[in-house]
């Protein structure tokens, strides 16, 4: 009994020692990113380009159809949302399957801004400190804003303003429920869900949103079955 004790023990330390030099790994890779360019920066750069379009001259219906399908928590957690994470977990486990993430749209401005698309848990790691980061200095509209205008959209169209001028010919202050539903669900896979690459994929993704927006209130049955 005291070998199991003694070998469960010395388990523990070692994955104890391991997550922390992956979190310093993880913490290292992030001020890597910052000396090449620092946080301010990066934001200001971004903010100050003339197609930066700012959280009130977004449609409503845009808006709300982001957060419904990104991360419907968005205002009420923090940098990072562990009931998410742990939702995304169990789900992956019960499919077999990596089918859900748990990033919020703070980490997810994290990876576009400062950050790299590379799937690692060091990235993720660092991803999770520069989350912080953000929401240290910056307001949830901000990292709204920084989302939406970073934001790829696919046929070559980076940020909402591109996307709603390019898809429709209109400004993001003008985009109806149609078509803020369906602008909302490309980012998560540009090249599959581009209305302009599968029609019939890009559609399915769409209903996938307006349903997120009604089960969480922000529209109603009417409006859900107007657009199916």
């Amino acid at each position: 009994m005291k070998t199991v004790k003694k070998f469960l023990l010395f388990i523990f330390i070692i994955v104890i020692v391991i997550s922390c030099i992956i979190v310093m790994i993880g913490r290292s890779y992030y001020n890597k990113a910052l000396k090449e360019k620092p946080l301010i920066t990066r934001v200001e750069d971004i903010m100050n380009d003339d197609k930066f379009v700012k959280f009130d001259s977004m449609s409503v219906y845009y808006r709300n159809a982001v957060v419904s399908v990104e991360d419907h928590r968005f205002y009420d957690h923090g940098p990072v949302d562990f009931i998410a994470i742990a939702r995304a977990i169990f789900t992956n486990i019960k499919k077999r399957d990596f089918v859900e993430g748990g990033s919020t749209i703070t980490q997810q401005v994290a990876k576009n801004v400062i950050l790299t698309q590379e799937q690692s848990w060091i990235r993720k790691i660092a991803e999770i400190f520069a989350a912080y980061d953000l929401e240290k200095n910056y307001t949830k509209k901000e990292i709204f804003e920084l989302y939406v205008n970073t934001a790829y959209f696919g046929d070559g169209y980076y940020g909402i303003y591109e996307a709603s001028y390019g898809y429709y010919n209109k400004a993001p202050s003008e985009l109806n429920l149609d078509e803020s539903s369906m602008l909302a669900g490309v980012p998560n896979a540009p090249s599959v869900y581009a209305p302009t690459v599968n029609p019939d994929l890009a559609k399915k993704r769409q209903y996938h949103v307006i349903n997120t927006m009604l089960e969480y209130g922000y529209i109603t049955k009417d409006e859900a079955l107007s657009i199916k």
